[in-house]
């Protein structure tokens, strides 16, 4: 890597071999050939361990985690794994690791990795045992207590190179007790794969796969927020840096001289580390957020700083040392900054829509942010903890918007899924859902969306187009407001509309969510485009592949491009994902004038009436 240097915040680890220059006299040769065949075994497990090896230094390892937990796990694995190893070797040359982990800013340039944080793992692992780890008290503090350590506090340790002391920790495993498995990442593309196979699915899944075409930086100020690391030693309070990190998201797409990427698109990052250079070309953005999160008790402490993605430098850093009534504020503070930086041209009003939170209740935000990520995984037993959740966060503030919009999302789910016993009359509920969120506050852009989509339901088109334009006209950059609104167009008949809404969805999200990519294709389809639409609908497939409703649009497709067997192969698909499925019934609910032709082509591909 070369250019301008890239700085960011890591958990950095520190190996070195200890008596290195009494074992090269021994057999200079032997000895290098064992060094190297070590370090290869150490990076192994680090690569295990969701680690990144940064450099192999001669006699010295360096490598870069997300999570301190992970960093641990990987030391302590190696050390054991390395003196069953070294057991085995009867002639003395047997190299043996001291380890160091801290936390701290690592600088990337030129080929090389440096920095403080580097420094105060390399001292720290001068603190160890032959075969040790030792760790920094802050690293120390984000490691979960559930998991099988041990450690020992060595005290305030004056360190060459630094001012003050610092806390520090010896490490080991437990007495009987086992490793942790390594956790897999859980972000939304992880599904189980090690790094390199989440590197190569989503490479398969970004813009570039799905258009043939690498993004252009927009001609006005572009921002991509990456999900804050949670520093806290608490594993559950993952929900809070996410909820904080998606109100700003939500907060800067309502400046229309802004684009600013979606969250489902910035978390595909999550539990990664990223180079800003090569996230800025994935995104097609000029700027990147990142930052930390960590909350002990009643206590915040918030590191932001924004990155210029074309030369990795630092454009603005902050460090917020609050207490947790101060969220809301924090939020605004770094949105505000964002805007000043970027020289983000507000004009009169927009000043308004900067305000990041519609609640002064932490705990009500709080219980919002949970139950949001529920509801978005669309499945029953989850909303029901959803509306728990929502209705409590209610209780605390009745006038607040976002639970009321939530609420209503979970009632609308409740009712084209079937999920209880009346859908029309908990449609209606969702309907006055929108409709308390609006009284509330009459320009939140998702109570628009909510009450189009509801309206779509309910059958009245051109209310249903009006209310998910308002939340366009709100949101102009909010990548599921302009999907939402590209929906009901196609479903509504305008669907070169509704394509070019669906179009500027998937640039604000280059990483799609499936129903983007199915509604897309159901547009090339209607319009005729029929190789687009097989292409998109594969596509929307790949990445949904339980999924049956974009199977019947690509049955109906196959049937009008001549290839019959192949929609009789995805037809038998659709019965096998949804036995229960009519094609009569399906395509009389579509609301365009094409429900005839669409009934007749999954006829043909012989879907049952």
């Amino acid at each position: 890597m070369t250019g301008e240097p890239i700085r960011k915040l890591a958990v950095l680890l520190h190996a070195d071999v200890i008596g290195s220059t009494a074992l090269v006299q021994l057999n200079e040769t032997v000895t290098h050939q064992r060094i190297q065949d070590a370090f290869q075994r150490f990076s192994q497990t680090i690569t295990q361990h969701n680690g990144i090896t940064q450099e192999i230094r001669g006699d010295a390892l360096v490598a870069e985690f997300s999570r301190a937990s992970d960093a641990v796990t990987a030391a302590l694995d190696f050390q054991s794994t390395n003196t069953v190893h070294n057991e085995e070797i009867s002639d003395g040359i047997r190299p043996e690791l001291r380890v160091g982990i801290a936390i701290g800013e690592v600088v990337v340039a030129d080929n090389t990795v440096t920095g403080e944080g580097i420094v105060l793992a390399q001292r720290l692992e001068q603190l160890a045992e032959p075969g040790g780890t030792c760790v920094q008290g802050a690293a120390y503090e984000t490691i979960p207590r559930r998991l099988p350590f041990e450690y020992e506090n060595l005290g305030e340790c004056v360190l060459k190179g630094f001012d003050r002391p610092v806390i520090a920790f010896s490490v080991r495993l437990q007495p009987g007790k086992d490793l942790p498995v390594p956790e897999v990442s859980t972000g939304p593309h992880s599904r189980g794969l090690n790094k390199a196979q989440v590197t190569t699915k989503l490479s398969s899944e970004s813009y570039e796969a799905l258009t043939g075409e690498q993004l252009e930086l927009p001609d006005k100020p572009s921002i991509a927020v990456l999900p804050f690391q949670n520093m806290s030693a608490d594993a559950e309070q993952e929900y809070f840096a996410d909820g904080m990190v998606e109100d700003i998201i939500t907060t800067l797409s309502r400046l229309p001289n802004l684009i600013v990427i979606a969250r489902n698109s910035t978390f595909v990052y999550k539990d990664r580390a990223v180079d800003t250079r090569q996230v800025g070309i994935e995104l097609g953005v000029g700027h990147v957020l990142e930052g930390s999160v960590r909350k002990s008790g009643d206590r915040l402490r918030i590191t932001a700083q924004l990155v210029n993605s074309q030369n990795g430098n630092h454009v603005w850093a902050e460090r917020y040392d609050r207490k947790l009534d101060d969220i809301f504020a924090i939020q605004d503070e770094i949105t505000r900054n964002i805007v000043i930086e970027l020289q983000v041209k507000l004009v009169q009003g927009e000043d308004s829509r900067l305000a990041a939170s519609s609640t002064k209740s932490v705990e009500a935000w709080e219980l919002a942010t949970r139950s949001a990520i529920l509801i978005d995984s669309h499945i029953r037993d989850n909303t029901v903890v959803a509306k728990q959740l929502l209705a409590r966060a209610l209780e605390l503030d009745n006038n607040y918007p976002t639970a009321w919009v939530l609420m209503g999302w979970v009632y609308w789910e409740e009712s084209i899924w079937g999920w209880c016993p009346d859908p029309d009359a908990t449609m209606q509920k969702a309907l006055e859902a929108a409709e308390k969120a609006l009284s509330i506050d009459s320009n939140f852009p998702m109570g628009y969306s909510l009450l189009g989509n509801t309206h779509m339901i309910l059958g009245d088109t051109k209310l249903a187009i009006a209310m998910s334009e308002k939340a366009v006209e709100l949101a102009p950059n909010n990548s599921l407001a302009q999907a939402l609104l590209g929906n009901v167009l196609v479903d509504s008949g305008r669907v070169k509309e509704g394509i070019q809404k669906m179009q500027k969805a998937i640039r604000l999200c280059p990483f799609p969510l499936p129903w983007y990519l199915l509604v897309l294709g159901a547009g090339f389809h209607l319009i005729g485009d029929n190789n687009a639409a097989v292409f998109t609908l594969n596509q929307a497939i790949e990445r949904e592949p339980d999924a049956h409703l974009a199977r019947v649009w690509l049955a109906s497709t196959l049937v009008e491009i001549g290839k019959q067997n192949e929609a009789k192969m995805i037809s038998k698909e659709v019965l096998d994902i949804e036995p229960n499925f009519s094609a009569v019934n399906w395509a009389d609910s579509f609301k365009s004038k094409s429900h005839e032709r669409l009934k007749g082509n999954l006829l043909a591909a012989g879907l049952p009436e």
